[in-house]
């Protein structure tokens, strides 16, 4: 996986680019004269670059942040109770639940009223583009330099992080969290292997045969509780479905975006004929029954509920962690080939996974020793505390890998509750050293079924100018509203696929080929 991810950092250079494009497109004065406003100064003198305490006397800050349905309180969790003793620094967190987080988090922007730092907070390259060049989020690639040695030295190793995260002036307004083992970049697709067995069918090949087996799922009783209560096909609310299918209908997502990128041509495929047939499919399962019919309106908890019922015939997830009582009884499949051949597990992350994890606004006083505070959850250390809590009371070390203590894991969700790894989007670094947890044999023989059928490069989103971005954002806000709204109608058949022309004609006129113009030239820069 290393030297495939290695060539993809060839290919992913359209965000570095687009760096080099914005650094040499004036004089030196010209770019300061554009550059955000500096980093609020404070004094620095005091704080570690190395070591700890970060500071000799404590300070505060406070940090906004996402807390899942799984999460308890921040406050509460080991990592941060030790680590506040380690560095001198108490951090107030502000937590918002991940229903209604992008909300949160908009108002929090508009209205102004910023805290000091923005913890697991999914920032879009539009966001941190918008908020940097606002000032309302600083620079932080000399922090990087200076105060984050092992998040630079991650950058140094894997350039297409660096490359990712970097507006084309060169300011790095958000941080990512990495992820170098392969198997945390996908959702597998997850099968109830027992209730194959039970009534003796393959592993579904094909969409037609997944299609066969999840009416089998419907009305052959698998469960044996002489009840139709079973859940042939669920997924995460809204178009997370989509997402998850549209490999086999030849559908990619590239530069972060539903996008397919053929003979150097990019093509944003909503609307496309196989676009059509992907929502045809899915209509057909939702009317049929076979996709979970509270699938636009649940919650992220009662998703998670559904895996560990063992009632879920088909589902999507990174782990097995919702059903780890259950492994037995699941299987991860290939992508099923769709009705052309295609088979593409669309759905793969590049390194710098959660872009956004991190940031630091304007009115923080203590720049430096947030960004030391935040750099060691990417050292293994760091990462080691912030999964597995205390050595001896949460986990142990067996071969220097740390695993959580049976004893611990006996009680059920407490895993979750101590650190905010558990719901996704931490600012740290998962390698293979610290995911015990989230990639035992059963997660491991998942990704051996998906590694075949992986996009050969898998381009991350560009990072635009501030003029480029707000355009984008402005398209993007309305396009993307707009197939969302109009694709959970066609699923839900709330819309008659009659309509499809239209649909078309409305996206165009919203200005889906400029949209796609401006993707295409941000990728024919790359690539010259």
């Amino acid at each position: 996986m290393r030297t495939h991810w290695k060539r993809s950092a060839i290919s992913l250079a359209i965000a570095a680019s687009l760096v080099l494009a914005g650094c040499n497109s004036g004089s030196d004065s010209k770019n300061k004269e554009n550059d955000p406003p500096a980093a609020p100064s404070s004094s620095s003198a005091g704080v570690s670059e190395s070591g700890f305490p970060i500071v000799p006397e404590p300070i505060k800050l406070k940090m906004f942040t996402r807390i899942a349905p799984v999460n308890g309180p921040f406050k509460d969790m080991p990592v941060f109770q030790d680590y506040e003793k380690m560095t001198n620094i108490q951090v107030e967190f502000i937590e918002a639940p991940t229903d209604g987080f992008a909300e949160r988090k908009n108002l929090l922007f508009a209205s102004n009223e910023l805290p000091d730092a923005i913890y697991r907070s999914g920032l879009s390259p539009l966001e941190a583009t918008r908020y940097g060049a606002a000032g309302q989020l600083i620079p932080l690639e000399d922090l990087i330099d200076r105060y984050a040695p092992n998040l630079k030295a991650l950058m140094d190793q894997y350039p297409e992080i660096r490359a990712g995260i970097t507006t084309p002036e060169g300011h790095i307004y958000a941080i990512p969290g990495i992820v170098t083992l392969g198997a945390a970049r996908t959702d597998k697709k997850w099968i109830n292997k027992a209730w194959l067995e039970k009534l003796n069918l393959k592993v579904p090949e094909t969409t037609e045969e997944l299609y066969e087996t999840l009416v089998a799922f419907r009305d052959q009783d698998p469960n044996g509780n002489g009840e139709k209560d079973e859940i042939p096909m669920t997924a995460r609310a809204g178009l997370s479905v989509v997402t998850m299918m549209s490999g086999s209908f030849g559908l990619d997502q590239q530069l972060g975006y539903n996008i397919n990128i053929n003979d150097g041509k990019v093509e944003i495929w909503m609307g496309s004929d196989r676009d059509k047939e992907m929502l045809q499919y899915l209509n057909k399962l939702y009317t049929e029954k076979l996709l979970d019919p509270s699938i636009f309106n649940f919650k992220e908890a009662e998703y998670l509920a559904k895996q560990g019922s063992g009632n879920a015939g088909f589902f999507f997830d990174q782990t097995n962690n919702n059903f780890r009582n259950l492994e037995d009884q699941y299987v991860g499949i290939a992508p099923p080939a769709g009705p052309h051949g295609d088979r593409l597990q669309a759905q793969a992350a590049p390194i710098a996974r959660d872009f956004g994890a991190f940031a630091i606004t304007s009115v923080n006083k203590h720049p430096e020793a947030t960004m030391r505070w935040i750099d060691y959850f990417y050292s293994d250390e760091g990462s080691t505390m912030l999964r597995f809590g205390r050595e001896g009371e949460h986990y142990e070390l067996r071969d220097g890998i740390p695993h959580y203590r049976e004893e611990f894991l006996a009680v059920d969700g407490e895993q979750a509750k101590i650190t905010p790894y558990a719901g996704g989007g931490a600012p740290h670094i998962i390698s293979e050293k610290v995911a015990s947890y989230i990639n035992p044999p059963l997660v491991q023989e998942a990704q051996k079924t998906l590694d075949p059928f992986m996009p050969e490069v898998k381009y991350g989103p560009p990072m635009f100018d501030e003029e480029t971005a707000q355009q984008v954002n402005i398209l993007r806000n309305d396009i993307d509203k707009y197939y969302e709204e109009q694709s959970t109608k066609f699923i839900a058949g709330a819309l008659s696929f009659d309509k499809w022309e239209e649909f078309q004609s409305t996206m165009k006129k919203m200005g889906l080929e400029e949209l796609q113009k401006i993707y295409q030239e941000a990728f024919d820069k790359a690539v010259k």
